[in-house]
């Protein structure tokens, strides 16, 4: 039986804009090459941190300057748990960013093989970054006391991720990978008194989440394209509930990145020390994880051009309580 080959695009797309588009992915894929970094050659280079002198993440993400109440050893230690947390919560979502990528990839197989060769270069940097972090993870686990705990479970947040709209899952994973860049370029990167090693770790992570934020905003788009109103609304709700999990794995794992201080500092396990930590790495984690990116300058703009006014106001209105949770525990 002979079977029909069919020649035409299944979906018809305005020359200029998959022209613009191809060019986006080629660059990408031109950066990806340029950038290439190697786990053990460029970034960990046979050294080991230093839990003595030096912390793990700079002020502007720890949040720790309002507990006045720590003396420098307990702020060098909170900062190196609140700095453990940050690489195991990377190597959590990039399990299911790489999943999404993967699938998204099929829409490519017969159609622009420059897009092709840039997510299959993404999926292939994030497998390398989660190898990344179990490593980091396991060099911290051999100079920090037991006792830490790491709650989230990788395969089973991924799965709920992924049981969402791809509208809402290249949301989130937008909204992460711009903020991993302002996080690294405004705050990591200008503090000299960083672990030499942890800094690295984020500064070659930074260089390829570059190339992949431009990778989703992409994707996210091309997804859109293809929604109606009514599913487009539903996919905002869907981004919305994405949120709301995110912030219940942050308040999971503040109290457990507290209790784990509090068993190695026990002079704080009182009130009102204790209440105050609590606050500071919620807060904490309420802004590395979801406030700034959503204050993004670039988040704003891309979310703003593919939902309505209401839409956007729904979003705003649920991620207020979170930002002004930010702002209250900070003063």
């Amino acid at each position: 039986m002979q079977h029909e080959i069919t020649t035409a695009p299944s979906e018809p797309v305005p020359t200029t804009r998959r022209s613009l588009d191809s060019a986006r992915y080629a660059k990408a894929i031109e950066n990806s090459k340029k950038i290439r970094w190697d786990i053990d050659r460029d970034v960990l280079r046979g050294r080991e941190l230093d839990f003595s002198s030096t912390r793990f993440l700079p002020d502007g993400l720890t949040k720790l300057n309002a507990l006045s109440f720590l003396d420098p050893e307990g702020r060098r230690l909170l900062s190196q748990i609140q700095g453990r947390t940050y690489a195991n919560i990377f190597g959590l979502v990039e399990r299911y960013i790489n999943a999404k990528v993967l699938e998204l990839s099929q829409d490519h197989w017969f159609g622009d093989q420059k897009a092709l060769e840039a997510l299959i270069r993404f999926s292939d940097e994030e497998l390398k970054h989660q190898e990344l972090f179990r490593r980091l993870e396991q060099m911290i686990a051999l100079g920090m006391p037991r006792g830490y705990r790491f709650l989230p479970e990788p395969n089973g947040v991924a799965s709920v991720v992924l049981g969402k709209s791809t509208w809402a899952v290249l949301a989130l994973t937008c909204h992460i990978e711009l903020f991993t860049q302002a996080h690294y370029r405004e705050s990591i990167e200008p503090d000299s008194e960083l672990s030499p090693l942890f800094k690295d770790v984020f500064l070659y992570h930074w260089k390829e989440e570059s190339q992949h934020a431009i990778l989703d905003e992409l994707e996210w788009r091309r997804a859109d394209a293809k929604l109606s109103p009514a599913q487009r609304d539903q996919a905002v709700d869907d981004f919305i509930s994405l949120v709301v999990a995110v912030d219940g794995l942050l308040q999971m794992q503040a109290n457990a990145d507290v209790d784990y201080f509090l068993e190695l500092r026990p002079e704080h396990a009182n009130c009102p020390d204790a209440e105050l930590l609590e606050a500071a790495l919620l807060r904490a984690y309420r802004w590395q994880y979801i406030v700034s990116g959503a204050q993004h300058p670039h988040f704003g703009e891309v979310l703003s051009s593919l939902v309505t006014p209401a839409q956007l106001q729904r979003i705003m209105d649920a991620l207020a309580p979170l930002v002004a949770f930010t702002v209250e525990a900070s003063t």
